[in-house]
């Protein structure tokens, strides 16, 4: 078993709806030295693959990006939800639906900020349905940049986020996969 794997059976919660509550370490109050444990695992993963950027979408995912960023030595990007009046309106934009928000939103970047000269690596709290991976994954190509690989702390893999970014060609690295939640329990994938 991963240390997040023990992380999440000691403090993460089932809640009703398919939700795996773990705020507490991972998205909401960051263990920043644990998150920078689950970086270095990334980075070891995806180290030879001349990552020059990486790529979330605001906000959960920010934490373990920017930690992850740190191995790499590069910048992290992050998408917006929503256009603010410091953004240019030369922006990269696709849509994306939240399975845990349950709401659709128009993520954005800056065309200063992402072009074809990166190779980009995603990185996300949650994979699930991988609705904001392909939101990502849109806008590396609109850029004309290369998609390393996308790797998240946690992956439903009932889900079908995973399959879905396979099939696109697309390297998935996640760092605890989640068979199924029944009756307040969390069961991993074997590995």
């Amino acid at each position: 078993m991963t240390i997040l794997e023990e992380k999440i059976l000691k403090e993460g919660k089932v809640l009703d709806g398919g939700i795996l509550k773990v705020d507490g370490f991972l998205n909401h109050r960051v263990d920043v030295a644990f998150s920078a444990l689950l970086g270095k695992e990334i980075y070891n993963h995806f180290k030879d693959c001349g990552i020059n950027k990486i790529l979330t979408v605001e906000a959960s995912g920010i934490g373990l990006a920017c930690l992850t960023a740190q191995f790499f030595n590069c910048p992290v990007l992050i998408a917006k939800k929503s256009k603010s009046l410091n953004i240019s309106s030369d922006v990269y934009s696709a849509k994306v639906y939240s399975f845990t928000h349950k709401t659709e939103n128009t993520v954005l970047v800056s065309k200063e900020y992402l072009d074809a000269n990166d190779k980009v690596l995603i990185v996300d709290d949650f994979l699930a349905n991988g609705n904001a991976c392909v939101g990502l994954v849109e806008l590396v190509k609109q850029a004309g940049g290369e998609v390393k690989g996308v790797s998240c702390a946690i992956e439903k893999t009932h889900q079908g986020g995973h399959q879905r970014l396979v099939d696109m060609g697309i390297d998935v690295y996640s760092l605890a996969r989640i068979k199924d939640m029944v009756d307040g329990k969390v069961y991993f994938m074997e590995d």
